[in-house]
């Protein structure tokens, strides 16, 4: 069974930080790239950061560039997103993604995470 369990979220300040975790399981999770999405109140999901199988390549929404870092661990079947100065517009439901492949034809979705950025 195909399974995304992201950990993590929270309340926090503007400014500070916070480590989302997404532990995979189910498929070969070394050779699937990964994402993390989020979907703020009211608005659509949309694509936060990417990274590729080997972790070798990374993409970022342009409102995160500098701010956020996707990362992973094969041996451990995880993948991170660590946040640094966060903004209130960064408050979100926040979902780890596995796109689909041949392999994993429907893809894959955590059940999400609560970001709230506020004093």
């Amino acid at each position: 069974q195909v399974q995304l369990v992201e950990s993590g979220g929270g309340l926090v300040q503007p400014g500070g930080s916070l480590r989302l975790s997404c532990v995979a399981s189910g498929f070969t999770f070394s050779r699937h790239a990964m994402s993390w999405y989020r979907q703020p109140p009211g608005k659509e999901r949309a694509l936060v950061a990417h990274i590729t199988s080997t972790g070798a390549n990374t993409t970022y929404t342009n409102s995160v560039k500098g701010r956020f870092t996707i990362s992973r661990d094969n041996a451990k079947n995880m993948v991170y997103l660590q946040m640094n100065n966060l903004k209130p517009e960064d408050t979100a439901e926040y979902y780890c993604n596995a796109p689909g492949t041949y392999y994993l034809p429907r893809g894959a979705w955590g059940q999400g995470t609560q970001v709230t950025v506020s004093s």
